[in-house]
């Protein structure tokens, strides 16, 4: 069950650092890092589904 939460974790990341570097204010590096954080804790979801199906 950690894969959406560190989903959620890297995405925030990597679109906070993506905002930044091309040259966002606050408000858009805060959008990014939502954006990117619910993408990857859905993709981190689905990954979690996929391992609990196959292992049970």
């Amino acid at each position: 069950m950690i894969y959406p939460l560190g989903g959620l974790f890297f995405g925030a990341l990597l679109g906070a650092y993506r905002a930044k570097s091309k040259g966002g204010k606050m408000a858009d590096i805060a959008q990014w890092a939502a954006v990117f954080a619910m993408i990857f804790g859905v993709v981190g979801m689905f990954i979690a589904i996929i391992i609990t199906r196959n292992v049970v």
